[in-house]
């Protein structure tokens, strides 16, 4: 049988991006950064900074499959979530088909970011449980 690349992955794999955050959010300044409507915009790296970023990435990850448009620059710990916008530590190329995907973790991103900001999680719970394994990152936190 000959070797293939591997698939894409659902999850970042951890040597490759290990996720880091942002200094400017902290459970102190939930209230004035990730919680205002539409502040990610104000932190998000346009895609001429984060396409490069992709092309390496889909080589690091050993994706067979090398289209940028089957995957999305993704933040492993999540603007919403206070992670870094421009740090190559906490961007990996998510792929856009399968099971598990870029879309889907929007969603868990989302939800997370919302419990955030009403009280029900802490930032460091929320993030903690998206770097861990963004997969079932609602059900560690109760929230899913």
């Amino acid at each position: 049988m000959a070797w293939r690349k591997p698939r894409p992955a659902p999850r970042p794999v951890c040597r490759c991006t290990p996720g880091t955050y942002n200094p400017d959010v902290t459970q102190s300044t939930i209230h004035s950064t990730i919680c205002v409507s539409g502040w990610t915009a104000t932190v998000r790296p346009p895609t001429s900074y984060t396409n490069p970023l992709k092309v390496q990435g889909i080589a690091d990850y050993g994706y067979s499959d090398t289209n940028l448009a089957d995957y999305e620059e993704d933040h492993m710990v999540p603007l919403e979530l206070g992670g870094a916008p421009r740090d190559p530590k906490n961007l990996w190329p998510e792929p856009c088909s399968g099971t598990q995907t870029a879309h889907t973790k929007d969603g868990t991103e989302t939800k997370l970011k919302n419990a955030v900001c009403a009280g029900t999680i802490t930032l460091s719970a929320a993030r903690s449980a998206i770097k861990n394994n963004w997969t079932t990152a609602l059900q560690v936190t109760g929230i899913g």
